[in-house]
């Protein structure tokens, strides 16, 4: 792909002569008439890799362009055209962050060297980021797929900022990896990193466990405690599951967020925090909002920015690298002989949707890992939630025809609904705890997976 480059200067003739010239050279060119011209295609896309602009022009000079692109994230880099005899506010553009800057009049071999140079520069950066990005996840999931690498990249670039970041994804897509390696991509990497999952209790025992408490505040609160928001104080909380909070917490929560400041369960005084907040939830947080069941305020406040953990099924070419990841760690784990991914087995992992995401994958193989014998992983073998990799027996019964037939039914609306289980029951025509009954009939469930109330 080419790299764009703007060049921002009130002289028609300086701008004609620098699109030639640089579309000679094999890049693409946009103009702009002065910086305020310039700012505004900064707005757009795609986006620009290199802005050529001239220091002394109307409304918005060059010097202040370069302050206001600094101050964008993912900002381009800045060349600036001086005229002879500005060496000094080259100099003081160079503090700003200009890359490079030129002289007028110009000389075409000057300007193509500074240009390209900064170029390769910019080329360099990315790069870094880019693999940056993919060592800090790595550490914390296993992929090959172009979709994971871009959310590689993006969580290099978040991580640093300290804004409020919500990640999004079905069940057992791995968000809270997505967690760790925004952490570890933090100037908070350092400091505490607090983890709290929302729907583990009720709502008024997740109130003292957030925000804290003071003795005797409420039954069984034999001492003080400071809460996870101060224990996390100049580090990091992450809200797993936050689209469970209840609606009383969720006010509380957001005042936290606005003031930075916390008050515990029967305390009448309120205790400043330096936290940054990551969530993370499977809910369809918009839709919680039309509900009434999540604050529409609250939702603004979280999602800062987003980030989608995208689904198994739509990476498959990640398949290959997990499975051999689970399957090492399993068979070291029970202390067993390596056991190999045969072209079969990776067939039948790579045709299924699994509706449970990575997580259903590694239960899949840690089943398998322990049945297995001689090194080989037997297809007859898959138990429980993997059984739909399992070649199954004829049915002979009327009941076990329908059984079988009721089953593909299943796991077809499960599939249409790419796992989302309130949805298949309404496909189906039944109520979600009947599903999932007949998920627990058919072995369709999660290991350990509670039942529905």
């Amino acid at each position: 792909m080419k790299a764009r480059v703007l060049v921002a200067d009130d002289d028609a003739g300086v701008r004609y002569t620098l699109r030639g010239l640089l579309e000679d050279d094999g890049l693409t060119v946009e103009e702009a008439v002065d910086g305020e011209a310039a700012l505004a295609r900064l707005e757009q896309e795609p986006p620009v890799d290199l802005v050529l602009s001239d220091l002394r022009m109307p409304r918005v000079d060059g010097m202040e362009l370069l302050r206001r692109v600094a101050a964008r994230p993912n900002a381009p880099r800045v060349i600036l055209i001086t005229a002879h005899g500005s060496e000094r506010h080259a100099v003081e553009a160079m503090k700003l962050g200009a890359l490079d800057y030129f002289r007028k009049p110009f000389d075409v071999d000057d300007v193509l060297a500074v240009v390209r140079r900064a170029l390769g520069m910019v080329r360099l950066e990315a790069e870094n980021e880019r693999l940056s990005g993919e060592v800090n996840l790595l550490r914390s999931l296993v992929f090959v797929s172009p979709s994971m690498a871009r959310l590689a990249l993006l969580i290099q670039r978040v991580g640093p900022r300290d804004v409020t970041v919500l990640i999004t994804g079905e069940s057992g897509t791995g968000k809270e990896r997505v967690a760790e390696a925004l952490v570890r991509a933090s100037p908070r990497a350092d400091k505490p990193y607090v983890r709290f999952n929302c729907a583990a209790l009720t709502p008024e025992l997740a109130e003292a466990e957030l925000f804290g408490h003071s003795k005797g505040a409420f039954t069984g609160a034999v001492r003080a405690r400071p809460g996870l928001f101060r224990e996390a104080s100049g580090g990091t909380l992450l809200l797993d599951e936050v689209g469970e909070l209840a609606l009383p917490l969720q006010a509380k929560l957001l005042r936290v967020l606005q003031e930075g400041e916390v008050r515990p369960v029967g305390e009448d005084r309120s205790f400043p925090v330096d936290v940054r907040v990551l969530a993370a939830t499977h809910r369809d947080l918009p839709q919680r909002v039309a509900e009434g069941r999540f604050r529409e305020d609250l939702y603004y406040r979280i999602k800062v920015v987003t980030l989608l953990m995208p689904p198994l099924r739509s990476r498959p070419e990640d398949i290959a690298a997990l499975a051999r990841h689970f399957l090492a760690r399993h068979t070291e784990r029970f202390h067993m002989p390596p056991v190999s991914l045969t072209p079969a087995l990776l067939e039948r992992l790579t045709a299924h949707a699994w509706p449970g995401n990575v997580r259903e994958l590694e239960n899949t193989l840690e089943s398998a890992v322990v049945l297995s014998a001689d090194g080989t992983l037997d297809l007859e073998l898959l138990p429980g939630g993997a059984s739909t990799l399992t070649p199954q027996a004829p049915a002979n019964t009327l009941r076990e025809k329908l059984d079988a037939h009721e089953r593909e039914l299943i796991l077809e609306a499960l599939a249409a609904s790419k796992g989302q289980r309130t949805e298949a029951a309404k496909a189906l025509g039944i109520g979600r705890a009947t599903l999932h009954d007949k998920l627990r009939k058919h072995g369709l469930l999660n290991e350990g997976e509670e039942p529905e109330q």
